[in-house]
């Protein structure tokens, strides 16, 4: 593709003051000087075609790329990349702006998946050609997964650049990175279709609760409930390996995985060190993802763009909270759901029921509060809070990331906002209208500094004990993990503390036939784990009882050849 931009005559936006969800822009043409930036330029045509939003379109691709500090001019020749990309609009309530956002792969001629280092980026084919719009500062989303690097966990990076889109300036975009597997993002091991029993089956998956955009979508419905009132379920969805991509039996050890977690959460031994949830979970993974999330007052998170992932067992068996993603609405930038006051926690907000309106069809699995208010785990957010408060989160530092994107953006915010001019119009779902650039960065700040001197008065937990541990005090019989299974899963029980009983743990099929006996002999107090081999047994539905001369219980586990 050559590169023969012409002057650019650009489509203004006027932007209705009262503007609500799926209201319609109008726009009158005004032209926009653009002749070069000290930002990278990139230019796309689509050669006449609509960039949809379900699947993507070949279109050409060049960027004028001169490096760090040096200039980049139109009419320069297309010196970081020169070819092929596929491109769809991205987004969910976004695209009802008028600056839309992109997916963007990278490919060859031939239209198939090519790694390119976009802008310096760790090399990859997936990209996200971010359209900040209204968040009037620009750079919510970047601050924040920057923020979330200076922890040590991963979040995408990014790149900011000026977009021309068929002959059109576009204004300001971010590059960032795509959440997928790989070395250089969720680096977690490669699921491949065959991988389909023993170690191999473990991971690694990427999951996500999320709006149901896009394109082929798929995952299963939680079996609880985010509320006891509610008639609204949480869906768990595949992200990596992608619907299209993850066999049956991978579906199947995953659910059961998330099945386990939620059915300990949902149990009285939630807390337990061995049942509970430091079983399953990464917990400071998910401290972490709390006080970045609860940081910036993201409201959509824990129940919307939530990621998880889980690595292979041999790496290590348990689920990791994140990557961090979506903060557009973040640092004060929504007028619902408390997100404007400094005070408060999100997490507890979204999880009174009463605080939930009914047009709400997205809600916050049950076992976030329960996690959240247990109290080993809150000393792990304390001294999460208190190390990250002393070192890479102080409010200089942070001061200092927000200063550093602004002088980056000096001079290509006054074309953006030529080109979308948004300063001084309110833009769903504003809280603050700013009527300068600068009125914009100062709230944000102000309400940067007033979140964190309430969360340094508030912070929960204290000081974690050295042992803070506790034995269970009644019996209780966990679910068999995994289930379903072939042919091997394991069973867990608990004998509480003085009792010596003669304990039996046996097997039957769906008539009531006993098909093994498990356990049968006195036992003392203690958690116990039974392995059970089906490999003689027949595809379908079992029961599993455990039986003393106080206590008896029985649960249904599933064998699937």
């Amino acid at each position: 593709m050559k590169n023969s931009i012409l002057p650019i005559v650009v489509l203004i936006l006027s932007i209705a003051p009262g503007f609500a969800q799926n209201k319609n822009y109008q726009s009158e043409h005004i032209s926009v000087d653009f002749t070069s930036s000290n930002l990278p330029i990139v230019v796309i045509n689509t050669n006449g075609q609509e960039i949809p939003d379900d699947y993507k379109i070949m279109a050409d691709m060049g960027i004028i790329y001169n490096g760090e500090g040096v200039r980049n001019y139109i009419t320069d020749p297309f010196n970081h990349y020169n070819g092929k990309i596929g491109i769809e609009l991205r987004g969910s309530s976004s695209q009802q702006f008028p600056k839309k956002q992109y997916g963007v792969e990278t490919r060859d001629s031939l239209g198939n998946d090519f790694s390119f280092p976009l802008l310096g980026l760790p090399s990859e084919t997936d990209w996200v050609f971010f359209a900040p719009y209204n968040d009037k500062s620009l750079i919510r989303d970047a601050l924040s997964y920057r923020l979330s690097r200076e922890m040590n966990r991963y979040a995408s990076r990014s790149k900011f650049f000026e977009l021309v889109l068929n002959g059109e300036y576009m204004g300001v975009y971010v590059l960032f990175e795509k959440i997928k597997r790989d070395a250089n993002r969720v680096n977690i091991k490669k699921l491949n279709p065959a991988d389909t029993s023993g170690d191999a089956v473990t991971g690694g998956y990427i999951l996500k609760i999320d709006k149901l955009d896009g394109e082929g979508n798929d995952g299963w419905y939680s079996n609880f409930l985010p509320f006891p009132q509610s008639n609204k379920q949480i869906f768990w969805q595949y992200h990596y390996p992608k619907p299209e991509d993850i066999v049956q039996l991978q579906k199947n050890y995953i659910r059961s995985f998330i099945l386990a977690f939620e059915s300990a959460m949902h149990g009285p031994y939630f807390a337990d060190t061995l049942l509970g949830y430091p079983k399953y979970i990464d917990a400071n993974s998910f401290a972490d993802f709390i006080l970045l999330n609860e940081l910036v007052k993201n409201i959509d998170s824990y129940r919307l763009s939530t990621f998880f992932y889980k690595d292979r067992d041999s790496r290590n068996p348990k689920m990791f909270a994140g990557p961090v993603w979506d903060f557009n609405l973040a640092f004060g930038n929504a007028n619902y759901y408390e997100a404007y006051l400094t005070n408060g926690w999100v997490l507890e907000y979204v999880s009174d029921f009463s605080n939930m309106p009914d047009w709400e069809n997205f809600y916050i699995p049950f076992w976030w509060k329960k996690l959240f208010d247990e109290n080993r785990f809150r000393n792990i957010i304390y001294d999460r809070w208190q190390q990250l408060r002393s070192t890479v989160w102080t409010n200089q530092n942070i001061i200092n990331l927000i200063d550093s994107l602004v002088s980056h953006l000096e001079e290509s915010r006054e074309r953006n906002f030529q080109r979308w001019p948004v300063i001084g119009q309110w833009i769903w779902p504003n809280y603050f209208v700013g009527q300068t650039y600068q009125e914009e960065i100062d709230y944000l700040k102000n309400w940067l500094v007033g979140r964190l001197d309430w969360l340094d008065q508030n912070m929960v937990g204290g000081p974690s004990s050295v042992n803070d541990e506790h034995f269970p005090e009644e019996f209780f019989l966990a679910q068999n993990f995994p289930n379903p299974f072939n042919p091997v899963t394991t069973i867990k029980f608990v004998i509480p503390n003085e009792v010596r009983n003669l304990i039996t743990l046996k097997v039957y099929d769906l008539l009531g036939n006993e098909v093994a006996t498990l356990v049968n002999e006195e036992k003392s107090a203690g958690v116990y784990e039974v392995e059970f081999n089906a490999g003689k047994l027949s595809s379908g539905i079992y029961f599993y009882k455990l039986m003393t001369g106080k206590y008896s219980a029985t649960k249904k586990m599933i064998l699937l050849r």
